[in-house]
């Protein structure tokens, strides 16, 4: 979910997931075939000028938008694909691509709230998600962290967004990603929903610790009217009404 994150996605797919759990009483705790699944897309400035109505209308039900990267970069298409896709009946979430070799998890978390990625109790605002994947640049695939590092700047990170919010940040990672530079850590899945990111027709494997998935991006090749080319569709494990009792905090 960088600007390069296209290519890498394409790199990882194969074989990889990301699990993603809601707080115990948001978590829909069946599998999706005996649970009902919410339609969702995420998006970037990639996807051009969107027709969120046309979106909305063809069954989609929340987005998560890319907002910032770091500390210095904010996606020039959020503010509008922010508002028009709240206008248009869609529960909508922002998203911060993580650089952990480059500032710490408390300055990334700072940007990301003051950035677009504050919460509202309004019914179509979700709690932001960190983007934390294989690293797209320089650096190696961990960012130069060891796993003890990389789990003190997740956790800086988490601890500095539910400051500035009241929220407990979405987690997107992969399961290969998660347990080879976390360490298989299992300590943000108690409160934080985790997004699965597994290009198949199966979540598969969870992270380490992760109960359930909450959000599975299931593929980068969908098609959606009112989105012109291929966009990341997703699933929400449960229907809306817990969806938007994700989003108010219920």
């Amino acid at each position: 979910m960088t600007r390069t994150r296209l290519s890498l996605r394409r790199l990882f797919a194969a074989g990889l997931t990301v699990a993603a759990t809601a707080a115990a009483a948001l978590v829909v705790t069946a599998g999706p075939a005996a649970a009902a699944t919410t339609a969702g897309v995420d998006v970037s400035h990639y996807q051009g000028s969107i027709n969120w109505t046309s979106v909305r209308n063809a069954g989609i039900e929340f987005a998560f938008i890319k907002a910032t990267e770091g500390t210095s970069y904010k996606d020039p298409n959020f503010n509008a694909n922010y508002v028009n896709a709240y206008n248009a009946g869609v529960i909508r979430g922002a998203y911060h691509f993580a650089r952990p070799n480059i500032s710490s998890g408390a300055a990334q978390a700072g940007y990301l709230a003051s950035n677009g990625g504050a919460w509202s109790a309004d019914s179509r605002t979700l709690p932001a998600a960190l983007d934390v994947e294989a690293n797209p640049y320089s650096g190696g695939t961990c960012y130069g962290l060891s796993t003890t590092g990389m789990r003190n700047w997740i956790q800086d990170f988490l601890n500095t967004y539910r400051s500035r919010t009241g929220r407990y940040a979405v987690i997107y990672t992969t399961t290969s990603w998660w347990n080879q530079c976390t360490g298989s850590w299992t300590g943000p899945w108690g409160n934080h929903p985790l997004w699965l990111a597994r290009w198949s027709s199966s979540p598969g494997t969870l992270p380490a610790g992760a109960p359930v998935w909450s959000f599975w991006q299931y593929t980068s090749t969908g098609s959606v009217p009112g989105i012109s080319g291929g966009v990341d569709r997703n699933y929400w494990n449960g229907d809306r009404s817990r969806l938007i009792a994700l989003a108010n905090n219920t």
